[in-house]
């Protein structure tokens, strides 16, 4: 679903500049819920506007307003106005794990290899 800005007045993002954007909304998620808020992709194509932590989590336990941390990568000061349209969530389900100290790991096929290591680089 996509997330607006809810403002008080407009904000002007330079370029490099960040800012937390109110959404005017808060959740109750159930137990193994969470939300995850993600850039738009017309924004960082157009603008380079995108979200400094994506994808943000929203946690089942939190109940205060959802802020978005946007920035500006373009080269053009961008212009934000309650109502637009700034992030999209999404609703995924988890798992809790618990971890367990072992000595050593079972063995895999890719082992230890780390990046670029299962195709192209």
């Amino acid at each position: 679903m996509d997330i607006y800005a809810d403002l008080p007045e407009d904000i002007l993002l330079r370029p490099g500049e960040r800012t937390l954007v109110p959404t005017g909304i808060a959740l109750e998620l159930p137990e193994g819920c969470e939300a995850q808020i993600r850039p738009r992709s017309g924004l960082a194509l157009h603008h380079g506007i995108t979200l400094v932590n994506a994808p943000g989590t929203i946690d089942p336990d939190y109940r205060g307003e959802i802020g978005i941390i946007v920035i500006n990568h373009g080269s053009e000061p961008f212009r934000i106005k309650s109502g637009d349209r700034i992030a999209q969530m999404v609703f995924a389900h988890f798992e809790r794990a618990e971890l367990v100290e072992v000595p050593e790991l079972g063995d895999s096929r890719r082992g230890e290899g780390g990046f670029g290591h299962t195709g192209r680089t």
